[in-house]
This record gives structure tokens, sequence and C-alpha cells, in this order.
């Protein structure tokens, strides 16, 4: 059974609130909360562009309701104390009763679920826990129960942005929502109820993007990943977090590459491993290199400052919260804040890059 919001252990922050005025005007300019997330990864433009996504993606093919479902189900299947117990404040203040609720999260089933949403939660479970990921079976008992390709491209989206985000809350340790959360549960949540629909209503619109084609997805890192979300906002949003996550930075461009490859050699998934050896080889590396870095966690070629982010992006693909929490903190030790946090980042985009892959299987 899926862990439940009061067995998650939680540790205090890993790095500190950022306050950057020009991002938190520009978060509730675009009628956005400013959250704890937003303020840790303030200093990193393209993780607090991914951050904000993953909190306010509108789906288009998938209905709003499910949507909120995964991201609980994805949250708890991910021991996410954070993103947990905002999803399930959120559901509340949608209205849905909390009899409901515990039975989603217990995974119960419950008349006021069709057989296609049970088979959606199911789905959603396995490839947040992805001990192995869904393959193409998975997929086509979806697409037998009446899902459209795109609506299973935006759940693999929606599901593996959920478990980068996850993963950024947890090795942070971000602190929870906890006015949020008590609103949600007491008296007056209707009144939250009526004002973010508001909020939303008169928010600045978002300027119309056009969707990406399978060619232009295609084209960066890991691509071959991105491109089966041509036609969807979403290719555009997994994309942005893609080629800014390798653009220069603190770390290296190989240990980053590296550290999607041993995700990627973890959860199993050929194609991710394929496309981080093309990055490698590029970076200058040899096959014996590669191969040896992924067998012993180790890399000759790196700084003595990274040395240890192989092991610890393989910890991150499984893990208690409290525990890597602690892993997290021993290598901020040797890493700078920016470092810390850029490893974060990458750490979690890998987790949710191989995730969303399955859609090539």
């Amino acid at each position: 059974m899926a862990v439940l919001l009061s067995e998650i252990q939680w540790g205090d922050p890993v790095l500190p609130a950022a306050h950057d005025v020009e991002w938190e005007a520009e978060l509730k300019r675009r009628g956005a909360q400013v959250l704890e997330v937003d303020r840790r990864v303030a200093p990193s433009r393209w993780l607090r562009e991914a951050a904000y996504e993953a909190t306010s993606y509108v789906p288009g093919a998938l209905t709003e309701r499910l949507h909120r479902m995964g991201n609980m189900v994805t949250a708890q299947e991910n021991s996410c104390r954070y993103c947990y117990g905002a999803n399930r404040a959120y559901m509340k203040v949608l209205g849905y009763s909390e009899s409901f609720i515990q039975q989603v999260e217990r995974d119960v089933q419950t008349a006021e679920l069709d057989d296609k949403e049970r088979a959606y939660i199911a789905f959603c479970r396995s490839l947040a826990r992805s001990r192995p990921r869904p393959a193409a079976a998975e997929r086509a008992a979806l697409l037998k129960l009446g899902y459209t390709p795109a609506q299973i491209g935006e759940i693999a989206f929606a599901i593996s942005l959920g478990c980068f985000y996850n993963r950024v809350s947890t090795l942070l340790a971000c602190p929870s929502e906890q006015k949020f959360e008590r609103m949600a549960s007491g008296p007056f949540r209707w009144l939250l109820a009526l004002a973010m629909p508001l909020m939303k209503k008169f928010a600045p619109s978002r300027p119309a993007e056009a969707a990406m084609d399978q060619t232009a997805l295609a084209a960066g890192p890991f691509g071959v990943v991105v491109a089966p979300l041509a036609g969807l906002r979403a290719g555009r949003v997994m994309k942005a977090a893609l080629d800014g996550a390798f653009e220069t930075g603190v770390l290296s461009r190989s240990a980053k590459v590296l550290m999607f490859a041993v995700v990627a050699r973890t959860l199993g998934c050929p194609h991710c491993e394929a496309a981080a050896t093309q990055l490698l080889f590029e970076e200058g590396l040899s096959q014996t290199e590669i191969e040896s870095a992924l067998a012993t966690l180790r890399c000759p070629r790196l700084a003595q400052r990274e040395a240890g982010l192989l092991a610890w992006a393989r910890d991150t693909v499984y893990y208690e919260p409290s525990s890597i929490q602690q892993k997290t903190r021993a290598l901020g030790a040797v890493l700078d804040a920016d470092a810390l946090l850029e490893a974060i980042g990458v750490a979690s985009l890998a987790n949710g890059t191989v995730r969303l892959a399955m859609l090539l299987e």
C-alpha cells in the first residue's frame, strides 16, 4: 500500500529561501501563489520556470479532475510530504470529500470512479513507482479503454513532471504550505474555493504558443524522449526544461549527462541511456569510460567536488525522504549552494525524463 501523509518523515530545509523580488512579482503577475519551492529554486532560471509549470500546467487533453487526482497519487507514491499535502488540500478546496480522497489514496475501489478512471489511477501509480516502468502493454490497455494517444502522452508528461517536482521538493526538504493546508481543512475553505478560480480568471492571459512538431522537439538534449509530445504544450515545457538544464551552469556538462545516464541505468531505460551515451561521446568520453562510470559511480574526468554526484543521483531514484535529505545535506558540504541547487534540479529532471521515455516502449 502507498505511504500515507502522516507516515512521511521530513527533515529541516536543505537550502534557505531566497527572496527574489523580481521573480516573486512575476509569479504574482501570472496569477500564481509564491510557494516555498519557488523561493528556494529562484536562483536557477530554468529550474524555477520548470517548477512553476509543474504547479500551473493546465492540461489540454485531460480533465482537471483526472489531472488533480494524478498529481496527488504521484506525490503519494514518491513520498513527497510537501506536494502530497498541497495536492490533497487542493482537492478538498475543489470540493472532493475527505472520504473520497482517503479511498483514492488508500487505493480502494469507490463507486465515484468508473473503470476508466480506476485504470488511470493505477497507471499513475505504476509510472510514478516505476518498479518497473510501465511498458507497451500498459499503454495499449489505456488505448483499449478509450484514452487517445494525445491523452496518454499528457498523462505520462504530467506524472513525469510530478516526479520531477516531487524530488525537487523532497531533496530541498521544503517546509509544507501549512497555512494553505489548514485553510483547506477548516470551516472557511469555501473562501478558497471562490478565490482560486477568480485568481485564474483575472490573471493576465499567457501569449498563445504554437505546439511544436516532432522535428523541433527532437532537437536538443534527450529530444528523442520529448518528440512523442508533439502537438501538446507539454512538449514545449519539457524541452525548455531540458535545454535549460544543459546550458552552461556551475556543474560540468559531463557530470549532468552522467547523472542522467545513472538514472536511466537504474530504471532500466535503454532509450535515455543511449541518448546520454551519445552526449557523452560529444564530451569526449569513450565507451569504456562511460561503462566504468555507470558500473562504479565514479568518473576521473569529473572535478573533485563532483565526485559524489553519481552515487547520489542513483539514490534519488528510490529513497526514503529523511535519508535522501541527509545525503543531500552531505553533498552540500562539498558543493556550494548554487551547485547543490543545480544538482537537485538535474537529478529531479533526470527522474522525470526517464519516466516520460515509457512513451517510446
